[in-house]
């Protein structure tokens, strides 16, 4: 075998074996902030997937005594249409979850590969690819999805496909400029010379060293995500108008604030914390990443 075969082999395997993910998770988790913001988002999950076995009624069931607090077997009262407040809350987080969860995950994956791929070809690929996000990415994100939306009339995969593919263009310039210095460094060319594919030099030479990158910016999506999806529903876009829906719940009973406040506080209570949540958990992965706090002895 020649020195520059060797030579090339060895650059092929040179990585930035401290930012892998594992790595990067631990040191993550051991801030203090991202403990607590995973305690908080840990909560919510688990009220929005386990509480509909919990809830003491239906999610529709009329108590028939609205806007009351003093109901026999509730806890919050009924709501301003006559059902019980801490059932509803119980099962309307799983909607806004699921769909978010779904939204974030198309946004990742379309976001992640133009953003490799625009940094990988560059030239007039990258021109193209970034110039048609900018159209996308030049409409506000509420905006967009409220149009779409209107358009076709509310559907959970509409909203789904709306949100993730508003939310694409942000990641994708993210990934785009994280992975632009990564792209000229010497083991890349390295493992072009050795004859591996396009697709393997992206994904597994550069993606693994973006990584990071792409934890910080799935945590914030998801944030925006679960935010933006909460409040198409607070404007009335949702596919079932009675559907137990935190963010249908605080639009709701906002004519009713002052009489029975819990079904307002309690969902927007509950987004608070997730948002507080995930971003907290975003930020110690945003501090390990950027150097800070990278022993794990910071809050």
């Amino acid at each position: 075998m020649s020195d520059v075969t060797k030579s090339a082999e060895t650059l092929a395997e040179e990585k930035y074996v401290g930012e892998r993910p594992p790595s990067l998770v631990r040191q993550a988790f051991k801030l203090r902030r991202t403990q607590i913001g995973a305690v908080l988002a840990l909560l919510l999950v688990s009220v929005a997937l386990i509480g509909p076995f919990l809830a003491p009624f239906g999610s529709t069931e009329y108590v028939d005594i609205p806007n009351t607090l003093s109901v026999p077997g509730t806890v919050f009262g009924t709501d301003y249409f006559g059902q019980d407040v801490l059932s509803r809350f119980l099962f309307g987080g799983r909607t806004i979850l699921i769909l978010a969860v779904l939204a974030t995950s198309i946004g990742i994956t379309l976001g992640t590969t133009l953003g490799l791929t625009a940094a990988y070809l560059r030239g007039r690929a990258d021109e193209m690819i970034m110039r048609a996000l900018d159209v996308v990415l030049s409409f506000p994100q509420v905006l967009l999805s409220l149009v779409v939306i209107s358009m076709f009339g509310p559907s959970n995969v509409l909203i789904i496909l709306t949100v993730g593919l508003s939310t694409t263009p942000r990641i994708a310039r993210i990934i785009r400029g994280a992975a632009m210095s990564v792209v000229e460094r010497d083991f890349i060319s390295a493992a072009e010379a050795l004859g591996e594919s396009r697709r393997r030099v992206v994904y597994a030479e550069v993606l693994p060293n973006v990584t990071s990158s792409l934890l910080v910016e799935m945590n914030l999506r998801l944030t925006y995500s679960v935010g933006l999806i909460a409040s198409l529903a607070f404007l009335g876009f949702t596919p079932e108008p009675n559907a137990a829906n935190w963010g249908l719940m605080i639009q709701e009973n906002r004519v009713a604030l002052t009489e029975q406040p819990w079904g307002v506080i309690l969902p927007t209570v509950a987004l608070a914390l997730m948002t507080i949540g995930t971003g907290l958990i975003g930020d110690g992965f945003s501090r390990v990443s950027a150097g800070i706090d990278r022993g794990g002895k910071g809050e």
